[in-house]
């Protein structure tokens, strides 16, 4: 593994292990999940959660092939005091956000299980293809300890991949918010690089790399100190492991006056001057970065 790459914060490390068959992400999250986080004012519960499922959203979305593709992570209540989160990866941007009820969040404690923040919930995950226009999704039931696990899930049950998903999210008092993820997932031989595999889950060189992969210690991965070359050579220092630096993350929210107009633009004209306020300007509230965004009628009807 070569020692001049020195990886940090806000970019995955792709890696292989061709003599086991596996490939993988690491990824430490830390100035871009602040200025994600900067836009709203999370209790500590949802903070972490939002956290955890943003580094989950890189791991999946760095995936993919297609530069102009894009990963959609969604996670809806069946009950619990989390009603939605939604997280999005586009060729580098990465947002997200939560919507809950504080005062039942308040109730569950510090440490809650995913059924105690969503009840009998789901997790949506989507890969949409923009150079051929195709859109993959697969929906699974929000069980285990953590969105990881459910992500897990939807690999075994929608991709037939055996993979290993780490998440773990603390607050640093210097760096702030930092959160970090592995994903290890097992390529049988001769077929890398393929995106859908079928393999059996006894193949003893994947269950060597996730024994030893699953060791990893959630104070390994939000260390600050540790660059993820360095977590990768003390979890496979046995085998060759090959590393490349993926696309650097930055905050994607998409959101601008003329996007607005242009989503509004759709509407007839009637539905438009209904939704006008006295000054006869549409207000549109961003959820995602938490801005305001008065938009004058005149303006609209110029989209056409």
């Amino acid at each position: 593994m070569s020692e001049t790459i020195e990886t940090w914060f806000d970019q995955p490390l792709v890696f292989t292990i061709a003599a086991r068959h596996v490939r993988g992400r690491l990824v430490r999250l830390g100035p871009v999940l602040n200025t994600i986080m900067a836009a709203h004012s999370y209790p500590p519960v949802a903070e972490k959660l939002l956290a955890e499922a943003l580094v989950l959203t890189v791991l999946l979305g760095s995936t993919l092939k297609d530069e102009g593709g894009q990963l959609t992570l969604q996670a809806q209540t069946g009950g619990g005091p989390v009603e939605l989160l939604v997280c999005d990866y586009k060729g580098g941007e990465l947002r997200g956000y939560l919507k809950f009820d504080a005062e039942k969040l308040a109730e569950i404690g510090p440490d809650p299980t995913l059924f105690a923040l969503f009840g009998e919930g789901f997790l949506a995950i989507t890969f949409d293809q923009a150079t051929t226009g195709e859109r993959y999704q697969g929906i699974v039931p929000l069980e285990g300890s953590s969105i990881g696990d459910a992500a897990e899930h939807y690999f075994e049950q929608s991709e037939q991949i055996p993979s290993l998903i780490k998440l773990a999210a603390r607050h640093d008092a210097e760096a702030g918010c930092v959160a970090g993820g592995l994903l290890v997932q097992h390529l049988p031989e001769g077929e890398v690089g393929r995106d859908r595999l079928h393999v059996r889950h006894d193949h003893p060189e994947w269950e060597h790399a996730r024994t030893i992969a699953a060791t990893l210690k959630d104070e390994e991965l939000t260390d600050p100190a540790t660059s993820l070359e360095t977590l990768a050579w003390r979890l496979f220092h046995e085998d060759e492991v090959r590393v490349e630096a993926g696309v650097t993350v930055s905050r994607g929210c998409r959101c601008s006056v003329d996007y607005f107009a242009g989503v509004l633009a759709q509407f007839p004209d009637g539905e438009r001057r209904d939704m006008a306020d006295g000054d006869g300007k549409i207000v549109v509230d961003c959820a995602f970065c938490s801005r305001i965004f008065p938009i004058p009628l005149d303006e609209i009807s110029g989209q056409h």
